[in-house]
């Protein structure tokens, strides 16, 4: 009985922590909210504690500006893998230092061992704990290759949501 009345709370607390405290046209940015629900009968003792948690399966920010990689370029503190196909870096060109991995390879390509990675790709390979920044033509394939880096245990993984269009732009206005 207690259980039933914990889920039916939970299911409206949500809605009105919600309408209580976010203004309206406001929108979570920290992703989904979930209530946990624990009711503790030691002792006789019938309270009933309510959590409200949130969220995210991703870091705090995942996006890199053009000024932030460009810094990092400069530092040589990320390893920059381009997502796209070998034919876009020829015909549209590449940002200097990044390394080839076809979006349908990253999978593959980032379980490899690094002497193989290095054959493949003619680059270092990335350890797990290495800032990498995915990019690609216009930030579509690199948040792919982000979401598929972060599946496989790589915790400081980031995208250039801008891509290669937005690294053209601000190259030419210099």
């Amino acid at each position: 009985m207690a259980l039933r009345k914990c889920w039916r709370f939970a299911g409206v607390v949500p809605r009105l922590l919600w309408k209580s405290s976010v203004p309206a046209g406001a929108y979570n940015p920290g992703g989904r909210s979930y209530v946990s629900c624990f009711v503790n009968t030691q002792q006789g003792c019938k309270s009933t504690e309510l959590q409200l948690r949130r969220f995210s399966s991703e870091p705090a920010s995942t996006d890199v500006s053009y000024e932030q990689l460009k810094q990092v370029l400069a530092d040589r503190k990320a390893i920059v893998i381009d997502v796209r196909e070998p034919w876009e870096l020829r015909e549209y060109g590449f940002i200097p230092d990044s390394i080839n991995v076809p979006l349908g390879q990253v999978n593959t390509a980032l379980q490899l061992s690094p002497e193989d990675f290095r054959e493949k790709y003619g680059g270092d390979m990335p350890q797990q704990t290495d800032n990498i920044v995915f990019t690609c033509l216009a930030g579509v394939r690199s948040k792919t290759a982000l979401d598929t880096a972060t599946s496989l245990g790589f915790k400081d993984a980031q995208h250039y949501s801008g891509g290669w269009q937005d690294w053209v732009k601000h190259e030419q206005q210099k």
